[in-house]
């Protein structure tokens, strides 16, 4: 059903090949085909990965997540964890009634 194709990088402008297996993976999932080769795909998930700030309380983490290929990075909403008191920012905005929780606090009560 697919057959291996040949890619241009949009980073290094290399070529690179999109194989039968990868296609099949990419459509199973509802993935557009990679803009990037495998070698400028790692070398930004490694930039990514190694950033700081972000996160769910502050952390590397939840908030970075899908800020690289083409995605704006997710925007983060000030509050106060509801928990200790701490300021945070979390990923969705806070609304009245429901409890916010610092990284801290909301692993620990991940952890029960």
């Amino acid at each position: 059903m697919y057959a291996d194709k040949t890619l241009t990088c949009a980073d290094c402008g290399q070529s690179f090949t999109f194989s039968e297996g990868d296609q099949a993976f990419y459509a199973e999932r509802g993935f557009s085909e990679p803009r990037r080769c495998p070698s400028c795909r790692a070398a930004r998930k490694a930039q990514r990965d190694s950033g700081s700030g972000g996160g769910y309380g502050g952390g590397a983490g939840y908030g970075d997540r899908g800020s690289g290929y083409g995605r704006a990075p997710r925007e983060m909403h000030d509050a106060t964890c509801s928990n200790c008191g701490k300021p945070t920012q979390v990923p969705f905005k806070p609304t009245s009634g429901k409890p916010v929780y610092c990284n801290e606090c909301f692993a620990a009560r991940a952890r029960r």
